[in-house]
């Protein structure tokens, strides 16, 4: 069960309309929004007749928990060669503190697409460490040279010191080639339970092994995850940047592109038309770390420019567009996970980052069906909604800069109705 309170005197970001209005007094109760009543109309059953306690929220505005819809809960703050050589139980004890530090920032939900997610997720969920609602794809699965690979050199041939790689036994990577191998790495990943699944269809930036341009997989064997996800009532999301990665992985009957900085408008407008989600991150090189020279920032550059056409064909064609950051093996930028939310309003109004970060992500979450691994409804500070909620120290939509500031900004994070940052009074 979570806290008992009531925020009083607050405006509210109605993250569906996109507008803020006040004032509010919004009751907290068992882990739900119990009320959000306009100030004066009275609150029947409220926490003050059993001992609830208060935050004053006058001057203050309250926004729903932000979500970030492409995140590595294990990876990322731990440099590359730290996740692929280091002794896995550091590499999760890294994870489960840069799961607090996540959930501190405001993001009290994140889609993690890759990585040994599951235990994490289990002890925050039972309350035995802090951090995010995490709805785990598990190990990403990648054909053998795929983004995925991250095998050392001499890993190469497959069996020569046994029969999977360190990433593979760790639960890092499924490397699968062939329908077959495809439809059991996915039936793995839903056994350990996947909220969905994460395949990789193309060439990537930080990997050793393929060019960003290339394709990988065939239709049929995307489509053999595609079956087994929609088995159990969930879909699959894909790894892929260009026009041929992405019309593969839409002819096998996946649900949502990550990434895609490099597609053509024909490719956006066939997303659209088919209604497909795609999880864009405004990457630009201002206060990005750049790669080491060599192939991957050669390949970094190439994707970064090609970000601003990205977001501008999406808007064009009316996408269905979710915001996730995807930060990989760097805690500095880790840490600017809000900042790099606020980024959007290069392309977006402030209202509509708000929206794309709470309600919009929200409704990307429920494809997840009967694997929902949360039911209820997130994103929105509405009756019966699940209370996950940010007390920001003035109007966000007036200045969107205070989401990249939430040591100072954020005077109360709350996560399933319960206070993970802030305090409250006892009622009078």
């Amino acid at each position: 069960m979570g806290d008992m309170f009531r925020i009083t005197n607050v405006n509210v970001f109605d993250a569906r309309a996109g507008r803020i209005a006040g004032r509010f007094d919004v009751v907290v109760a068992d882990g739900t929004i119990a009320a959000v009543t306009p100030v004066g109309d009275g609150l029947p059953g409220s926490p003050t007749d059993s001992g609830g306690a208060i935050i004053d929220g006058t001057g203050k505005t309250v926004i729903p928990g932000l979500i970030d819809a492409h995140w590595h809960t294990a990876f990322s703050t731990v440099p590359a060669m730290v996740a692929t050589t280091s002794d896995i139980g550091y590499v999760v004890a890294r994870a489960v503190a840069g799961a607090r530090d996540t959930v501190l920032r405001g993001f009290t939900t994140v889609r993690d697409l890759g990585g040994p997610s599951f235990g994490i997720k289990r002890a925050i969920d039972e309350g035995a460490v802090p951090g995010p609602r995490i709805y785990p794809s598990g190990a990403f699965i990648s054909q053998t040279g795929g983004h995925g690979d991250f095998r050392m050199p001499n890993d190469v041939p497959r069996g020569i010191a046994g029969n999977l790689s360190y990433s593979e036994i760790v639960g890092a990577a499924v490397i699968a080639d062939g329908e077959t191998e495809v439809l059991r790495g996915a039936r793995e990943m839903l056994r350990q339970g996947a909220s969905q699944l994460k395949v990789m269809a193309g060439g990537g930036v930080a990997s050793r092994y393929d060019p960003l341009d290339v394709s990988q997989y065939t239709p049929r064997e995307i489509s053999a995850a595609v079956d087994a996800a929609e088995n159990w009532g969930t879909y699959v999301t894909v790894h892929a940047y260009t026009p041929r990665a992405v019309r593969t992985a839409i002819t096998a009957g996946v649900r949502c592109i990550e990434h895609g900085q490099l597609l053509d408008e024909q490719t956006v407008a066939s997303m659209a038309e088919q209604g497909i989600w795609w999880c864009l991150q405004p990457f630009a090189l201002e206060a990005d770390q750049l790669p080491p020279a060599g192939p991957n920032r050669d390949k970094f550059l190439r994707m970064v420019a090609s970000t601003d056409s990205a977001y501008e064909l999406a808007i064009k064609h009316r996408v269905k567009v979710a915001f996730g950051t995807d930060t990989l093996f760097d805690a500095a930028l880790a840490a600017r996970q809000g900042a790099q939310l606020a980024k959007l309003t290069r392309w977006y109004s402030p209202a509509e980052v708000l929206q794309q970060a709470t309600w919009r992500n929200a409704e990307l979450l429920s494809l997840s069906g009967p694997r929902n691994p949360y039911p209820g409804t997130l994103g929105v500070v509405e009756t019966g909604a699940i209370a996950d909620l940010i007390l920001v120290d003035g109007d966000p939509v007036a200045d969107i800069s205070l989401i990249a500031r939430p040591d100072e900004a954020f005077s109360a994070i709350i996560k399933d109705g319960r206070l993970v940052k802030g305090t409250a009074s006892p009622a009078a």
